[in-house]
């Protein structure tokens, strides 16, 4: 009933937008009300591909076990998207130091047919280009039909298997962090496939984990999430117009809030991925221990480090990081070379071995990769309970864009009506009168407004 009050004015006010005089000197006043009438009342669903999830917020994939079948089906079943992780998988294995490339494809095999049996909901695998098996990952994920297939940490462009995927019902999203990145992967998947991926992950710098940025560029505001969506965006608009569907960014990197949800999808983004406030959730995968050190951090404490794979990565400081730092490492055994650019030796400490341990809730033998507001979190809840604050988070920022936009309008036209003439005074009256009881109607309704 509250939603059908407002959009039933906001469909007054798009009929006020059309009926404005043209002889009124008020600059852009139909542009303002047209994009205040196209106002979401809640959120929209997110489509990749033949899925929809009602939700649109997809779960960051959390590599060495963090994010596995539990939390994936509990965010599938909430109405988001649900994302295995691949990266280092088969360390939840027994046998992983026999054998670690079997491991790996062993459990992401177990961990896909798990999260199939809790929930019907949309389930993804993330798995990094990088690594070393990324291809038979690949194939996995394909026999067993996942929904959709993550690919960062690389550019997914050679030996794709797009025909397999296609067969399988499998959506393939890059994640990328660049305009760059995202034109030069659409335009060799063109000329390579004849074919496109179906959705792509805009990933900003205050991300937790390995970071697509070089150290400089992390703090410079040229690289920031804003900034990168409404170009990433309009490299899009082509390969929309040519194919006739939508092709979604999902923002990710620091979206703590359904503010910062609503935030982004004003800048053109379908959908946001979120890892950190997932790990603060009692379905995450990790040991207690492990969520307790976001309870327990400090601003102060997140930060970068350079991590043996060569780029560098957001956790939380702790004992074991400053360790290394000073050149003191445990004592280890590489598996296998999982990752081709690897310098575990250089670092004195394999990085899958330090973040297998903090998952099991060894802290002294591991660290936490973290996003840049983990210290804001303040609770460990439900994955439906979060899904839900979201959704209010959400609805309270749209109350307020509504609201800002109505007064913004009326200002204009009070303005346009004190400077103006005789012979369009009554006009202005006019026009100010309608405005003023469309925001009484208006206020009304937002001021009830919620996703029920």
């Amino acid at each position: 009933m509250i939603v059908s009050r407002l959009e039933s004015a906001l469909f007054a006010l798009k009929q006020l937008a059309d009926q404005v005089s043209l002889r009124l000197p008020l600059e852009n006043l139909r542009e303002q009300i047209g994009r205040l009438s196209s106002t979401q009342p809640s959120w929209p669903p997110l489509r990749i591909g033949n899925r929809i999830a009602t939700v649109p917020v997809v779960q960051g994939g959390m590599g060495v076990g963090i994010s596995l079948s539990g939390l994936a089906s509990a965010v599938a079943n909430a109405g988001g998207v649900g994302v295995i992780a691949a990266n280092a998988v088969g360390l939840i294995e027994k046998d992983y130091f026999k054998d670690g490339r079997a491991a790996n494809l062993r459990a992401l095999r177990r961990e896909i047919r798990e999260a199939r049996k809790k929930s019907d909901g949309v389930i993804g695998v993330n798995i990094m280009v990088a690594v070393n098996d990324f291809h038979e990952l690949l194939d996995v994920a394909i026999e067993e039909r996942v929904d959709l297939v993550l690919m960062g940490a690389g550019l997914p462009v050679k030996n794709i298997p797009v025909q397999r995927m296609r067969e399988a019902g499998v959506s393939p999203v890059p994640i990328v962090s660049s305009p760059r990145a995202v034109d030069l992967i659409f335009r060799m998947w063109k000329k390579l496939y004849n074919d496109v991926p179906d959705a792509v992950v805009c990933e900003g710098p205050k991300a937790g984990g390995h970071l697509g940025f070089s150290e400089e560029q992390i703090d410079d505001p040229e690289f920031a999430l804003e900034n990168l969506l409404p170009p990433i965006v309009e490299v899009l608009q082509p390969f929309e117009e040519e194919l006739g569907r939508r092709i979604p960014v999902i923002a990710a990197g620091g979206i703590y809030d359904g503010g910062d949800v609503y935030e982004v999808l004003e800048l053109g983004a379908s959908g946001v991925q979120m890892g950190t406030r997932f790990v603060a959730t009692h379905e995450c995968d990790a040991a207690p221990e492990f969520k307790q050190a976001y309870l327990d951090c400090a601003e102060e404490q997140i930060g970068i480090i350079q991590s043996p794979v060569g780029m560098p990565g957001r956790a939380i400081r702790n004992e074991f990081i400053a360790r290394t730092e000073e050149g003191w490492g445990p004592r280890f055994r590489c598996a296998w070379q999982c990752l081709a650019s690897c310098k575990a030796e250089d670092a004195r400490y394999c990085i899958s071995l330090a973040l297998n341990s903090a998952r099991k809730g060894k802290l002294d033998r591991g660290f936490v990769f973290a996003g840049s507001n983990a210290s804001r979190v303040a609770e460990i809840v439900p994955v439906s309970s979060l899904v839900n604050e979201l959704a209010e988070g959400f609805v309270a920022r749209a109350r307020e864009s509504v609201l800002l936009g109505v007064d913004a309008v009326a200002a204009s036209v009070r303005e346009a009506r004190d400077s103006g003439v005789a012979l369009v005074q009554k006009r202005y009256e006019e026009l100010v009168a309608r405005i003023t009881d469309l925001r009484a109607a208006l206020h009304e309704a937002v001021l009830g407004m919620d996703l029920r």
